[in-house]
């Protein structure tokens, strides 16, 4: 009983172990720097985006928009790169993805729309955005030396994005567990009526929580578009479960209140590691979606088991 609670309770750093391990013993050479470094830069992307949504999750809401995001993004920054430059248009790019948050932000709390229905909708809408300033065509970039120098591998493991995005990590780790802020979220995801009683802006920090997924979807678009030299409207189209999925199994909840910055990246290593992996046995896609689909379905129901109380005790049976 004991050895099960500890499983449980580490279930994310069991389940990254296990599937490093499972790939290391099927997949030849899966656990070669090269690899591991392929691994890692791939789930880089994903991850930043799961920086945003983690936050988003701890307060209690959901944004399905952010593969949307991520394309709409990369298009402005690689459109605007002739009018201002590299940089410039890289920071528009990720202002565009802010903008998307405030748009979702603004409907879900002035609108009082719920956030499913709200980012289902902007989803659709910032897709064909996409789609209208691309012409449905892939636009080149001009920088094609700083997409290779952006890709180059350093200490055999880490790209500029994988370590921007271990950094984003950090950065969320000590504002989660050591700021004022951060223990609001928690607060605002564990009972909003409660935390609006005792005098805390939830509609600000819900509204923050927007642009901050946005602003993460966003940079990470931004990213991919630079690091590919292409602006692409299908770019992010199947991200959206992979993310969802990867916070999911790093423990944060859907329905709010719980999760943290490192469990965010044990559940991106996780999906990452089981992608490549897949991909190197030749794994057709549609398959691979199958796989995460079940993943995410197995660690809500273990997710609710755990957070269950037992039955006969006084949490399972609340005072009417």
């Amino acid at each position: 009983m004991a050895w099960g609670s500890f499983l449980m309770r580490n279930r994310i750093a069991v389940i990254l172990a296990l599937t490093v391990g499972i790939a290391t013993a099927i997949v030849p050479g899966f656990a070669s720097l090269t690899t591991l470094s392929l691994a890692v830069d791939r789930g880089a992307a994903m991850g930043i985006v799961a920086v945003g949504l983690t936050v988003l999750l701890i307060a209690g809401k959901i944004d399905l928009s952010v593969g949307s995001v991520f394309a709409v993004s990369g298009i402005v920054a690689i459109q605007l790169q002739p009018a201002l430059g590299l940089w410039p248009a890289a920071i528009v790019g990720v202002l565009a993805g802010m903008l998307c948050g405030a748009i979702n932000g603004f409907v879900t709390v002035q609108l009082k729309v719920n956030a499913l229905v709200a980012t289902l909708a902007t989803m659709l809408m910032f897709r064909a955005v996409a789609h209208w300033l691309t012409d449905s065509q892939p636009l080149a970039g001009g920088h094609i030396m700083f997409s290779i120098e952006l890709s180059r591998i350093y200490l055999d493991l880490f790209t500029a994005r994988s370590a921007l995005f271990l950094l984003l990590v950090l950065a969320l780790h000590v504002w989660l567990s050591r700021t004022v802020g951060g223990r609001n979220l928690y607060a605002v995801g564990s009972n909003s009526e409660a935390a609006e009683a005792s005098g805390l802006p939830v509609d600000r920090i819900v509204f923050l929580g927007f642009i901050f997924a946005g602003g993460m979807a966003g940079l990470a678009g931004v990213l991919q578009a630079l690091a590919t030299n292409t602006g692409s409207p299908v770019f992010g189209a199947e991200m959206t479960v992979a993310v969802i999925a990867a916070v999911v199994v790093g423990g944060t909840r859907i329905e709010g209140g719980r999760g943290s910055a490192l469990g965010t990246l044990g559940g991106v290593l996780t999906i990452a590691a089981l992608t490549t992996a897949m991909e190197f046995q030749s794994v057709p896609a549609y398959f691979q979606r199958i796989v995460a689909g079940l993943i995410l379905i197995l660690i809500v129901v273990l997710d609710r088991n755990v957070a269950a109380p037992p039955r006969g005790s006084p949490q399972a049976h609340p005072a009417e």
